[in-house]
């Protein structure tokens, strides 16, 4: 897939894997680590970003947990509608973009936010796109937390595959993640796999 073919296909997703789908689901394990982590890291005024926040069930368990700053971006507009719906509150005091991670992220400034986190959305950045990898280290002032598919299944992200097919749907790129954001400069200071992911939580230096 080209990559103007993968960003068209998460910004008009339905159905399955759509923000719909993901807001029914509710927090997860995921949202649970990610209070866990910033609870100890950083305190409640902390500015936060997730990139790829879909219809905000991670950043509205945050919010549960006393987290006031979120900010969400992603590429598919349904996204807020759904928010809307089921995370009113979160809705009506965060800040939110529509728009594909490699248009937003660069219009940030340095620094911006305290956190910046990603789940299950730097997987299907495709390769041509991997700059964007060096911009997250580069708009946040503390911490990058990403929660990624590493193998965490059987059939997943297994051997020397660079991509695999979800559903023979869409595209899945495995990335060492501790290997990209160490080589430019950042230092792992946890990892801990779940059944679906693994989270990696990387300071600036």
């Amino acid at each position: 897939m080209e990559p103007d073919d993968v960003r068209q296909d998460w910004a008009e997703r339905s159905g399955r894997f759509s923000p719909e789908y993901y807001a029914q689901i509710g927090p997860n394990e995921v949202s649970e680590t990610l209070v866990s982590i910033l609870t100890h890291y950083v305190d409640d005024t902390a500015e936060i970003l997730e990139v790829g926040c879909g219809s905000g069930r991670h950043l509205a368990h945050l919010r549960d947990h006393g987290f006031e700053n979120l900010t969400g971006i992603d590429i598919n507009d349904e996204s807020f509608d759904v928010m809307a719906e089921h995370y009113p509150r979160l809705a009506e005091t965060g800040t939110f973009y529509t728009g594909a991670v490699e248009e937003l992220v660069p219009e940030f400034a340095d620094g911006e936010f305290d956190v910046v986190y990603s789940v299950e959305t730097l997987q299907h950045i495709h390769p041509e796109d991997e700059w964007v990898f060096e911009e997250l280290p580069r708009i946040t002032d503390d911490l990058l937390v990403t929660a990624e598919n590493e193998g965490n299944s059987p059939e997943r992200g297994r051997g020397d595959t660079p991509v695999s097919f979800v559903d023979d749907d869409f595209p899945l790129y495995h990335r060492n993640w501790k290997e990209v954001f160490t080589d430019i400069g950042l230092a792992q200071l946890i990892r801990e796999p779940t059944s679906r992911d693994t989270i990696r939580v990387f300071r600036t230096l």
